[in-house]
């Protein structure tokens, strides 16, 4: 039997490969996507190897994530219940389409993840593979009573590893467990399932790896321009940012157009990350409804994409059309669930994307802002296709031409008209 098991590295899917190894008396391929994990990576595929993998995959998707699923998934503003910017989510379809091809590549005859029977995660990765290989199985050892019989939790695991000499991150002191890649970095489990326990203390400092504290931010506040393109940031115009680009070095400038440097979507939220980062943006501790049915709390940083939904939301007010806006807005809710729950290759959600791609034919232009201490403030906005038109809004007079005053007597009457109608059956 040939598994091909989604590795990071962590705690779950260490343990999980020798033990799927020792159960399926099978051939393990480990497979890690490069998503944006940074120094997580590491060492990887000697660990993979040494923990009893004949081989390990280690998959560079970070432009293919940015492009194909970060960038589309802000053009249509997703935020699920109001305040979690689906980090974790988006990675999930996109790990899962690269994890496939390997399998398929390999002639495998399962796929394997770490995720646990009471996170959505599992739904995720699932529910991607029978959209991509409905003919490959999946295994999910949190699933397995005899899995779940020898760990309890997180202390058996961590005392598994370490009698067999798996090096991990967790302990037993700072138990949470951490998911990271270009888009945030979130933390679970352990103190932070106590939802009254503060994680933005002295104590916890250390546990934040893409953000300073807000009171540990410059107190100087910087400006960022940043160009769109069809709803996409494709420049950014801020000071220092040769040298952040040169510090980052892992990423081609494409060019300069006035005076924004030209980014690929990967470069672009490198350099928002970092820029966000800097001045404690992105910070939020919340308590969402789980797919499975149970609320769970998570901290998440998500510096680069607070900041790229700012500002695109902002030139969304100057260029879209009301109506059309509108109509967007109403399925976002939708959409959002959808990504959150692991629908990303289902048909509605595709559906919905063929909107959105229509609603940002006109969504180019500037956007400037202002980053001070956890905060994004909008400082301007300009677009060649503005429908702000400064005659027709302006407060003084002389501009009947434009905007003749006397005409919302009559529209004001005839939206009135039902609920005068209304009125009269009271």
């Amino acid at each position: 039997m040939k598994i091909v098991v989604a590795y990071s590295g962590g705690l779950d899917t260490s343990v999980l490969l020798l033990w799927l190894k020792e159960k399926y008396n099978a051939e393990i391929i480990a497979y890690c996507s490069d998503c944006g994990q940074g120094d997580e990576l590491d060492g990887l595929e000697a660990k993979a190897l040494s923990t009893g993998a004949s081989k390990c995959y280690i998959d560079d998707q970070k432009e293919e994530f940015a492009r194909d699923y970060i960038f589309p998934m802000f053009q249509a503003n997703a935020v699920y219940e109001g305040r979690y910017l689906l980090g974790t989510s988006i990675a999930r379809p996109c790990i899962t389409k690269g994890m496939i091809d390997v399998a398929l590549k390999e002639g495998a005859d399962a796929i394997a993840h770490g995720a646990t029977g009471k996170g959505n995660d599992q739904v995720r990765f699932e529910l991607s593979a029978a959209a991509l290989a409905p003919g490959i199985r999946c295994i999910a050892p949190w699933r397995d009573a005899e899995f779940r019989k020898q760990f309890h939790g997180r202390k058996e695991m961590i005392a598994y590893a370490e009698a067999n000499n798996i090096p991990i991150k967790a302990s037993m002191k700072k138990p949470y467990s951490m998911d990271r890649n270009l888009l945030h970095i979130s933390f679970e489990a352990g103190a932070l399932e106590d939802t009254w326990y503060d994680a933005t203390g002295e104590a916890d400092r250390d546990m934040y790896v893409l953000s300073v504290s807000p009171e540990e931010a410059p107190d100087k506040a910087q400006m960022l321009q940043v160009l769109f393109e069809k709803g996409n940031i494709i420049g950014l115009l801020t000071e220092g940012l040769t040298d952040l680009i040169a510090s980052l070095g892992d990423f081609q400038v494409l060019g300069e157009k006035d005076g924004y440097t030209l980014l690929t979507p990967y470069g672009v939220m490198r350099c928002l990350n970092a820029i966000g980062g800097a001045h404690g943006i992105g910070r939020i501790d919340i308590v969402e409804n789980r797919f499975v049915g149970m609320k769970s709390r998570g901290i998440y940083e998500t510096p680069g994409g607070t900041i790229l939904l700012a500002a695109h939301r902002d030139l969304e007010t100057l260029v879209i059309d009301r109506e059309l806006q509108q109509t967007r807005d109403t399925l976002i809710p939708k959409y959002a669930q959808l990504v959150y729950n692991g629908f990303w290759f289902a048909p509605e959600r595709e559906a919905i994307q063929a909107l959105v791609t229509e609603s940002q034919k006109k969504v180019s232009g500037e956007v400037r802002l202002k980053l001070y201490k956890g905060n994004v403030m909008q400082a301007g906005r300009r677009s060649p296709y503005s429908m702000y038109d400064e005659h027709v809004a302006t407060m003084e007079g002389g501009q009947e031409a434009a905007y003749n005053q006397d005409d919302a007597t009559g529209f004001i009457a005839l939206n009135a008209l039902r609920l005068k109608a209304n009125a009269r059956q009271k």
